[in-house]
């Protein structure tokens, strides 16, 4: 996925200005695309320049905040970038290269107190994660979860939710490994 892509969806979900597009990728695709707020200004400028969205002044503001719409040909390159294929990511994760590190010098009883440490401090991380997304998700089946478009974003939070209980699985794990061997 590219942050042009995941803008335009945010756009046809709700045009807006950047600072409010920012605020909403920040609580929505932002917890599996990240971007900064720097990103996604200067991606919207591209997208402007290449005819795929339009802003306009916004009246009332000081300063320089325009609203931003996705236009036609916005839409269509959206359209063709889901029919392509993307590649399988691969995990790259420097923790996992740390466990191995871990496994290869054998550092002793009790393990690496820094690894242990940064263990502790991801699973605090996921727990958290998962907390968020548990809210929504009683936040988002409560509403209902009657058309297409809302059972798609609730299989996204479902993933994410598996995504967070099989890192704290696996750091539960390791934690006793390292505290016990």
């Amino acid at each position: 996925m590219s942050l042009p892509h995941a803008l335009l969806t945010a756009l046809i979900e709700s045009p807006g200005s950047g600072l409010d597009l920012a605020r909403r990728f920040d609580k929505s695709i932002g917890h599996f695309w990240q971007a900064t707020h720097q990103q996604i200004y200067r991606e919207l400028g591209r997208l402007e320049a290449e005819g795929l969205i339009a802003s306009q002044a916004e009246a009332d503001a000081r300063g320089r905040k325009r609203n931003y719409h996705v236009l036609p040909k916005g839409f269509e390159a959206l359209r063709q970038w889901l029919g392509q294929d993307d590649p399988v990511p691969v995990l790259r994760d420097t923790l996992m290269v740390r466990l191995r590190a871990e496994a290869v010098l054998e550092t002793g009883q009790g393990g690496d107190l820094a690894l242990i440490k940064t263990l502790e401090t991801r699973l605090e991380h996921h727990r958290t994660k998962l907390a968020e997304y548990e809210a929504f998700e009683r936040r988002d089946v409560a509403k209902g979860l009657t058309d297409r478009a809302s059972q798609l974003r609730h299989l996204i939070l479902k993933a994410g939710i598996r995504h967070e209980r099989g890192w704290m699985e696996t750091l539960d794990e390791a934690l006793t490994l390292l505290k016990t061997s």
